[in-house]
């Protein structure tokens, strides 16, 4: 049967590092999904891989866009009756300058909603020893919030808990209030933490089927990337191209073996790096949660 890839936002940087390289690792009769919001983008991503053996598939998604996200999980679902390997990688970009209530919306909409909206429709495709990855940050620990807001997402059963917890957070930028509700003014954080606390909710509902099908579902931290999204914003002093931070990403999402404790978690994939007060985090270690 042959394997079937997809992942979000990989017309550039680490999205095409990730898909060009599941295309060079998987097999003739594989498949790779190369998606984003901008056609002719994905076209010419497609163009430019290099070294491909899978077949790779060029697809204009919008993950802001939910019928588009079903209609792509419709798609391959009647095509292939299943998924291996599903990357979300999507990244709606601001800059320092930004006012955030101008950026909230669509910013929220593709990072966060998008991504459940992924995790929602994407999940019950996935077949035996398949790989669900959210890309996240180690910011996505619940210890960069405020300890007032940590049981907005901690108490988050389901999906739909965390979409209204994010979407209270981007209400409260809208109007003015987030500062004063000790929310960070840095909007990456809280929806980074909604990305991890995403995984988790839908993580704690299949884990006991999951792990008896091999399937794992975790968010991954890739470590600082060298980046014209990130380069505005951190000191880019130790950080690793996409070309470096992609190929072991890749390689964890095909790797036939399972560690438990990686399922629901958030996977550091990166470089050591500091974690506070919480010494180091090496590779392949969880990045704590509380």
């Amino acid at each position: 049967m042959s394997r079937i890839a997809i992942v979000t936002g990989a017309t550039r940087n680490l999205g095409l590092v990730l898909a060009r390289t599941l295309a060079q690792r998987l097999a003739a009769e594989d498949f790779v999904y190369l998606t984003g919001r901008n056609a002719d983008r994905v076209a010419a991503s497609v163009a430019c891989l290099e070294g491909a053996c899978a077949q790779v598939v060029g697809h204009a998604l919008d993950v802001a866009d939910t019928d588009a996200t079903v209609r792509l999980a419709d798609a391959v679902a009647e095509r292939h009756g299943g998924v291996d390997v599903v990357i979300s990688n999507h990244y709606y970009r601001t800059d320092p300058e930004d006012d955030p209530a101008a950026v909230i919306g669509p910013y929220v909409a593709a990072n966060n909603l998008g991504t459940t909206e992924i995790l929602r429709r994407f999940a019950p495709l996935l077949r035996n020893q398949g790989r669900l990855l959210v890309v996240a940050s180690r910011a996505g620990s619940l210890r960069a919030l405020a300890p007032a807001l940590h049981s907005r997402f901690d108490r988050a059963e389901t999906l739909e808990d965390v979409d209204r917890a994010i979407c209270a957070w981007r209400d409260a930028v809208l109007e003015g209030r987030a500062a004063g509700e000790a929310w960070p003014a840095w909007i990456n954080i809280p929806s980074k933490v909604g990305q991890v606390a995403a995984v988790r909710a839908l993580a704690a509902q299949r884990r006991e089927a999951d792990l008896a099908r091999g399937i794992l579902i975790a968010a991954v931290s890739p470590g600082l990337i060298d980046t014209g999204a990130s380069r505005s914003w951190l000191d880019m002093a130790g950080a690793r191209s996409p070309e470096e931070v992609g190929p072991p990403i890749a390689d964890f999402a095909l790797q036939r073996e399972l560690d438990p404790a990686h399922y629901g978690a958030l996977v550091h994939l990166g470089t050591p790096e500091p974690m506070g007060a919480f010494g180091s985090l090496g590779f392949g270690q969880v990045v704590p949660w509380r």
